[in-house]
Order: structure tokens, then sequence, then C-alpha cells
């Protein structure tokens, strides 16, 4: 097994793999102490059998520059295939601020071909591959140095069935004429938005009881300092203080360092220094807010009464269309887009593109009394009006 240590290395198989029509790649990454993900190790393979053609690229060598792979990124001619890859694209974004294209996700593609709802490599290599994955190695410490044969044969195997894996995936694509539909899904994966962390936003994701607009306030201005402060640090958001301490110091409001260390749920190290002092100015900038421009908790949007029936009747639709299809559901739609089919309150992504082929007409001519949904054996049949 090959091991690629240094940039010279790196940029002469770079080059060897720019005359291939694409490379797998795959990385191995901790997350547990970082804010952001550490890249410990990536594997590539272009076309071949077995470990031919396949790599290891010790990025945690000092003197290796990834720039022969990013300059392969920008190759249009290479397809860049990976399993799974909003991770992966995350970790090169932050690092470079680039994205490898064009780009293909075998997971995504293989729930457009009929393979599930989030369907794992393990499962693509077992019935497209015909082979089984050693997992025993999945949760090791990859920033550990050497790494064990056992290592390295497991990582080798994230890229080296994906060659088999993505052939296979093309080929069904093509011939359903469904390449496009995969094309759409990707854009999501390469748009800068998707991995953007703004701590100005950090406070939706959390969960409150209160919606009191001056607690939503304060609520916000302390997600705002953990987040930047966490990103500043590269630590975990959680290290900082964790989500129920963020509650209990939005409801005391403490207006002074003692004050902190009344609270039953703040760490010690949260109590004072650059913690504490964060803490005081984000409660002191929420109890600055003016009254008019307070934030507020989105109310959901009001479904009429009586829309709950064609709800349901849209559900036996998107099961009907899916297995027709073979199309994952949960890709098609959602059970928040089709409660708002059902009261009118639109779901545009199911009529735009692919999934209004699949399922958005027929949703709507439902909707329209323009189609009926009539038992046919074991089967749904959609009767035309």
């Amino acid at each position: 097994m090959r091991t690629i240590t240094t940039t010279e290395q790196l940029a002469e198989f770079c080059a060897h793999c720019a005359k291939f029509d694409y490379v797998t790649i795959d990385t191995e990454f901790l997350r547990e102490r970082t804010y952001y993900s550490k890249l410990c190790l990536i594997q590539m393979a272009h076309p071949g059998d077995g470990d031919e053609g396949a790599v290891l690229i010790d990025v945690l060598e000092p003197d290796l520059s990834l720039d022969p792979l990013y300059a392969l990124f920008q190759d249009e001619s290479v397809v860049k295939v990976f399993h799974a890859a909003r991770q992966d694209l995350e970790i090169f974004y932050v690092d470079r601020g680039i994205f490898p294209k064009p780009f293909f996700d075998t997971q995504v593609a293989a729930m457009v071909c009929g393979f599930g709802e989030q369907v794992g490599y393990e499962t693509l290599v077992r019935k497209i591959a015909k082979a089984q994955l050693d997992k025993s190695s999945r949760f090791t410490d990859w920033s550990a140095r050497p790494l064990s044969e056992k290592q390295k044969h497991y990582a080798l195997g994230d890229v080296t069935h994906l060659r088999e894996i993505y052939e296979f995936l093309k080929r069904k694509l093509h011939q359903t004429k469904r390449t496009s539909w995969v094309e759409e899904e990707v854009e999501i994966l390469t748009n800068p938005e998707t991995y953007n962390a703004n701590p100005d936003d950090a406070w939706k994701r959390l969960k409150t009881r209160s919606n009191s607009r001056r607690f939503l306030a304060t609520v916000q201005e302390l997600a705002k300092f953990r987040e930047a402060y966490a990103q500043e640090r590269n630590i975990p958001r959680n290290r900082v203080f964790k989500d129920d301490a963020l509650m209990e110091v939005a409801a005391t409001r403490p207006k002074v360092l003692g004050d902190l260390g009344k609270s039953r749920l703040l760490l010690r190290e949260a109590r004072k220094g650059a913690i504490g002092e964060g803490i005081l100015a984000a409660v002191k900038a929420a109890d600055a807010i003016p009254n008019d421009s307070l934030p507020h908790v989105a109310k959901a949007r009001q479904r009429p009464q009586g829309s709950e029936g064609l709800a349901d009747l849209l559900r036996v639709l998107l099961k009907a269309k899916a297995e027709e299809s073979g199309v994952a559901q949960k890709l098609i739609a959602n059970a928040s887009d089709l409660d708002d089919i059902a009261a009118g309150l639109g779901a545009d992504q199911v009529f735009r593109g692919w999934r209004n082929e699949v399922f958005g007409k027929d949703a709507k001519d439902l909707c329209d009394g323009k189609v009926a949904l009539s038992a046919d054996g074991s089967s749904v049949k959609i009767v035309h009006i």
C-alpha cells in the first residue's frame, strides 16, 4: 500500500490521475476536540483493479502541501467521486475555499437509483461490488502515527470499491436519463452557504422554551459570542459552555462575574477570564437592543383545517411514485412539504426540475381534483379524471 508523504510525490500522482476520466476520494478526520474537522488522511484512487492506482496521502507530514490536489480539483476533465461528501467538502472548503469540480456523490446517486434513504457505503459495497468491508478501524485515532496495516487496508477500501460503485451508478443514471437529477442535487453541496457558520445565526439552531423577545435577544448574543469564540480558538462550542448553561444564563442575566459563580451549569472555566467577560458583554449587548429590534421566533405557518386528509392522500401518492420511479421518498419530498402542498402554502422545490416530473405534477393534479387514487391489487393506481 503506497503512502504519499511529500509534495513531489503528490504532484506526480495527481498528474497521473489527470489522464483518467475520474478519481475516487475519501478522508479520515477527527472533530471531537476541535470546531473544524482536523484532516488526518486522504485516500485516492484512479481506475484500476484492487489496490492498483490507490494511495494514502499522509496530510500530517509537515512538508506536504495539498496544492497539487487542489489543482486537480479544478481540472474539469476529471470527475471527483465521493460518497456522502458533505463533511469532506467542508474540510476542503474551510482549508482553501474551493470545491472539486466536476463532483459526483455516490450516496445521492444511489438514492436516485433506488437504493433507499441515506444508503451507506457498506451497503453499496455489498450490493454492487459484491464485497465485504472490515469496519473495525472506523473509529480509530487517525491522528496517531504510525498507521497500522489494518487502518491502511480499511482506508483504501473506501476508495477502491468506490470505483466500481461509481461506474455502476453512472451507467444506471445514463440508462434512466437521470444524470441531470444528481447534478441538481450536488449543486447544494458545492454552495458555500452550506458551510458558512455565521455566528449571528447560531441562536437559530437552539430550542427555547420561552418566546420572550428579550430572552431570545440574550440567547442570540450568547450564542453569537460562543460561536465566534469557538471558531477563533478552534474548539467545540460545548467546550465554551453547553446549551443548557446558555439557557440558564439567558434566564438569569448576570451582571457581574460574581453572578456567574451562582450558576449550576456553567463550567468553572466559563465563570471567569475571557469566557466570563464575554458572557457579561453578551448579556449587556442584549439589554441594549431596542424593543423594536428584538428577535422573535418565526411562527409556524398556519395550515387551514381540513387539509390533513389531503396530506394523507399526498403521502400515499408519494409512496406510490417513489416505488414507481425507484427514488427514495425523502429525496423527493418530506412531510412538511406535503403538509404545505395540502394547505395550499406551496413547496417550490417539489414543483421544480426532476421532482416535478416524478411527483410534483401528479401532486398538483391530485390537489386540483384531476386525479384519484385507487387500489390495484397490493399497489396504488393513479386514475385520471
